[in-house]
């Protein structure tokens, strides 16, 4: 008989039972840690009183040997807020609506809250999807720089979220809104125009997605009319370079460049910059400009550009302590714009 072949034995390795998780440190851990008492760890935490620099120290020193994390889910719970603002503006990459999102978030950590940004493209699609999400983090409010002037707010109301209109200058019952004044800024750029000589005045104006006239061209036709002046052309366009560029080129096209042009947005105008400097066309010799917003692009276009400027930081600061302050709805307030003259408009 043949001696049945023995089968390999397999041995099994022993695995290590998984070691209990290390739990979580907690504020008290911390305090022990840095002999203050849970409240001053919150303090630190959450910068809402002052505390000596030492102690403070020792508080940070405890946190990092600890690798103590705040739990923000049950501090939202427990102060029934998620000390979170939300902002929505039609474009992110414009200078002068990053500028104005810095300042806000500035305001906002002044007051102890965090800043949500999200950009519409200028769609209105795009706006109420943003407008949902913001609703869905529960945030404590929103900044709303829309592309509207009677925007769609009914997913904020229906959860009793605050809102303001920021950079907003039409008025919106019910709502609490802040703005410039452009109808006043549209009047100071044609009285510089005039000031210099320039008797025939033309506009570049943005176009809106609602029946509402921007109020820049409101003030610029009042301007032409108070100082007796004549109405250069009118073109239409969007609020970016590329309209800017798109209405030079149409000017051009027609023969009709005037000798002075209010320009509403400073993104237009160094697009219109551009089309003047391919035709040939010297700014200010050939033709004056005069921007709108006080956007920092325009310190470095060339020429240097004129500029009636928005006050950006008053603006988000009062926006952000109206939201946290809770002064209702139906506030507005409106701020005058200042002219920044440059080399643009024959300076």
């Amino acid at each position: 008989l043949m001696r049945a072949r023995a089968q390999p034995s397999i041995r099994m390795a022993r695995v290590p039972a998984p070691s209990p998780a290390k739990p979580a440190a907690t504020r008290n851990d911390v305090a022990r840690l840095a002999r203050v008492s849970p409240a001053v760890v919150s303090y630190v935490v959450n910068r809402s009183k002052r505390v000596s620099p030492e102690t403070e120290a020792r508080v940070r020193q405890a946190i990092a040997m600890l690798g103590y994390r705040p739990n923000s889910a049950a501090r939202s719970l427990r102060l029934g807020s998620t000390e979170t603002l939300g902002m929505l503006v039609p474009d992110t990459t414009n200078s002068y609506f990053a500028s104005l999102a810095h300042q806000v978030e500035l305001a906002a950590i002044r007051r102890g809250r965090d800043l949500i940004v999200g950009n519409s493209d200028g769609s209105l699609e795009a706006e109420r999807r943003l407008l949902d999400h913001f609703t869905a983090r529960r945030v404590d409010g929103v900044l709303l720089c829309s592309s509207v002037f009677r925007p769609d707010i009914s997913s904020l109301r229906a959860d009793n979220i605050p809102v303001v209109l920021l950079n907003h200058a039409a008025d919106a019952p019910g709502v609490a809104w802040i703005g410039a004044d452009l109808r006043l800024g549209a009047r100071l750029a044609v009285e510089h125009l005039a000031g210099h000589g320039h008797r025939r005045i033309g506009l570049v104006i943005g176009t809106t997605t609602d029946d509402v006239q921007d109020a820049r061209h409101a003030g610029w036709s009042e301007a032409i009319d108070t100082l007796g002046l004549e109405r250069g052309p009118v073109v239409s366009v969007g609020f970016n370079s590329r309209g800017g560029y798109e209405a030079g080129r149409q000017l051009l096209a027609d023969g009709d460049v005037p000798p002075a042009l209010f320009v509403s947005s400073d993104r237009q105008a160094i697009g219109l910059l551009l089309a003047m400097h391919e035709a040939g066309v010297r700014v200010p010799d050939d033709v004056a400009i005069v921007g709108f917003d006080g956007a920092e692009d325009g310190e470095y276009s060339w020429p240097p550009l004129t500029t009636v400027a928005q006050p950006i930081e008053q603006m988000a600061r009062t926006a952000v302590d109206l939201m946290i302050d809770g002064a209702g709805d139906d506030v507005n307030q409106v701020f005058p714009p200042t002219l920044l003259v440059r080399r643009s408009c024959g300076c």
